[in-house]
């Protein structure tokens, strides 16, 4: 079965520019309707106002040859010809008619076979009959009447000829439009990619709060972001202080609890010693298990304390590990383990000294733990990349890389583990690491050969 994949996260540049799109494209509509409407009105008022100056025009003209037909209607076929020709070359293609009658007989049709009836004497300009305008002029003295007719084609507007003209610069323009706005949403969203990189750039202990924001827009979500950091930071502070309180109040409880155990166990008849020594020794188990948890929850909230702001002093990273080393010697001389330092060099670095050390005590205590009676554990140290690396490379059985990233989880322990413990080491010390700047890692040496932890520090 194939895995689903995830949803493509909506993109907030996309929907504004679409946004800035189906805008231009309303308003385009929009004042298409318009200029269609006002084209059609424009184009009727200026169709009537031409209409009747030609007919005046050919009144003028034709009124010369009032007494020779003959001439009359040549001079008429001449005018409509140069308008013929006028207009062909304008591509302009609606029709034209021009009626000449002289004391009522018609004496010139440009387009015979239409109605041809003399217009009444109070039709004098304009008359508008099936999408024609026509423009009537008379002349007493020679008795002429001049009709010129037009064509208004009006629908020529809702053709796709038409509408492509009309639609044309809009098109055309619409590129430029939209480039200005991918611009204007790329820069306006700026403020708050930068937020993001502000937040992205911090350390996973940086909680303050966020500078404010100069948009008035962006700074509610300012605003909400350092609410919430400000709730996180005194919910961890409180946690913090809860478990430190916690671990030191029972510190002096299992002190208390083993001196008098001891005493009590210390009172035992003869004939009970021997179970009183065995209750001695799993109490004392139970409670150095105990203080031991303890010590780890103090180290633990130790190493998860905000970094110092400026850097500490730089320490030297072997002498830490030799004095380490040698506070776990009686811990691993009780399983005959020997213990092997090597460094290639000496190592200073800006280090906290107690987190460091927490971390050396994890490694090294684990490593004597996990490893076989009479064992080796070798811990080496040696520059790399402008940094320092130590290792700590037990005899144990290693562990799983399916569960490499799991055992640095605080709590968590390997099922069907013999050993006793609190699932705390590779925690504390992952977070000391982390601390100083350093990297932690696990290595299985393979066939057996047990695991090795590797801790690069880098250089300040």
């Amino acid at each position: 079965m194939e895995a689903t994949r995830p949803a493509r996260p909506s993109s907030l540049f996309r929907r504004l520019v679409l946004g800035f799109s189906g805008v231009i494209v309303i308003v385009f509509l929009l004042g298409l309707a318009y200029v269609l409407q006002d084209a059609r009105i424009t184009q009727r008022t200026r169709t009537a106002a031409e209409n009747e100056a030609h007919a005046r025009e050919a009144l003028l003209h034709l009124a010369l040859l009032a007494d020779r037909p003959a001439a009359l209607v040549a001079a008429a076929q001449e005018l409509e010809r140069v308008r013929a020709h006028m207009f062909a070359t304008l591509d302009y293609h609606s029709q034209v008619r021009l009626r000449v009658w002289r004391h009522g007989r018609l004496l010139y049709d440009s387009r015979p076979g239409l109605a041809d009836a003399l217009p009444t004497p109070d039709q004098v300009r304009l008359l508008r009959e099936n999408g024609w305008v026509t423009s009537v002029a008379r002349d007493a003295a020679s008795g002429l009447v001049v009709a010129r007719s037009h064509e208004v084609d009006d629908l020529w507007m809702l053709s796709m000829s038409g509408i492509s003209f009309l639609a044309s610069s809009t098109v055309f323009s619409l590129p430029l439009l939209l480039l200005p706005a991918w611009l204007i949403v790329g820069i306006g969203l700026r403020p708050l990619r930068s937020i993001a990189d502000a937040i992205e750039q911090r350390a996973v202990s940086d909680l303050t709060a966020l500078p404010a924001s100069p948009y008035r827009e962006l700074s509610p979500l300012v605003d909400a972001i350092n609410r919430l950091m400000k709730r996180l930071s005194e919910r961890i502070e409180r946690e913090h202080q809860f478990l430190t309180d916690a671990a030191h109040e029972l510190k002096t409880p299992l002190v208390a609890v083993q001196i008098n155990a001891h005493v009590l166990l210390s009172r035992c008849d003869p004939e009970t010693r021997a179970r009183c020594a065995d209750a001695e020794a799993g109490l004392r188990d139970g409670v150095e298990r105990a203080t031991r948890m303890v010590h780890q929850l103090l180290a633990l909230e130790r190493t998860q304390a905000e970094p110092p702001t400026t850097l500490p002093p730089p320490l030297d990273l072997g002498a830490l590990v030799r004095d380490r080393l040698a506070a776990a010697v009686p811990l691993a001389l009780q399983r005959a383990i020997e213990i092997e330092f090597q460094a290639d060099a000496e190592c200073l670095l800006p280090l906290h000294v107690e987190s460091v050390g927490a971390l050396v005590d994890n490694l090294v205590s684990n490593a004597i733990k996990y490893s076989p009676e009479g064992g080796t554990i070798e811990v080496a140290l040696q520059p790399c990349a402008g940094g320092c690396r130590l290792s700590v490379a037990d005899q144990g059985p290693g562990i799983a890389p399916a569960l490499q990233k799991k055992v640095f989880e605080r709590f968590y322990r390997i099922p069907g583990q013999d050993q006793p413990g609190s699932g705390l080491g590779l925690a504390i010390a992952e977070r000391a690491a982390e601390r100083n700047g350093g990297a932690i890692r696990l290595e299985n040496q393979g066939d057996g050969g047990g695991l090795r932890v590797v801790v690069d520090f880098a250089a300040a």
